[in-house]
């Protein structure tokens, strides 16, 4: 979830959420040589469309804070898993 972050989402973060997608999609982690360049591509048109997507939507919600929203996913894990996730710095 990127959408309603203050700070905003970063270019970094959208590269990683495309990139993410495009494995997902293409069932594959690393692309062959052959396929090297339209999973580049893919992945450059996704972050493309995710970042307009982003600029575009509007909200009345306050905007969320990244470390509460953080803290709230590890205590998530914690429960559903019976150990704490640590952050990692």
């Amino acid at each position: 979830m990127l959408h309603n972050f203050e700070p905003p989402a970063t270019d970094e973060e959208i590269h990683a959420s495309a990139l993410q997608y495009v494995r997902k999609i293409s069932g594959s982690t690393q692309p062959s040589a052959a396929n090297a360049a339209a999973f580049d591509a893919a992945v450059a048109a996704v972050a493309d469309a995710t970042r307009t997507l982003l600029d575009n939507l509007v909200t009345k919600a306050p905007p969320r804070d990244r470390e509460v929203e953080a803290a709230k996913a590890r205590a998530r894990a914690a429960e559903r898993y019976g150990t704490e996730r640590r952050a990692t710095s």
